[in-house]
């Protein structure tokens, strides 16, 4: 939070108690660099993506989802509704 750029390795993953539309809702303001966001159901389905852009209001999935990965934008790329991901410590 509160940064002006982002690495492209670096990201930010947000886990809710459940899959919702509502509760893994974002909004831009204040974000001084665009976004790219990637919303994940309980079952690891990316469920939608989107560029979110610097300042923009708000955005929400087309489904409910569980979690919300906030990466660098040029990985936007890298991920497709009905893609099964899985997530490792490193």
């Amino acid at each position: 939070m509160f940064r002006s750029s982002l690495e492209h390795s670096e990201g930010l993953l947000l886990v809710e108690g459940r899959d919702s539309r509502l509760d893994t809702s974002i909004h831009m303001l204040f974000v001084p660099m665009d976004l790219a966001v990637i919303w994940i159901n309980s079952k690891y389905t990316v469920v939608d993506t989107v560029l979110a852009r610097s300042w923009h209001l708000a955005y929400a999935p087309r489904q409910a989802a569980k979690f919300t990965l906030e990466i660098h934008p040029s990985r936007l790329n890298e991920f497709e509704i009905g893609d099964v991901v899985d997530f490792q410590h490193v």
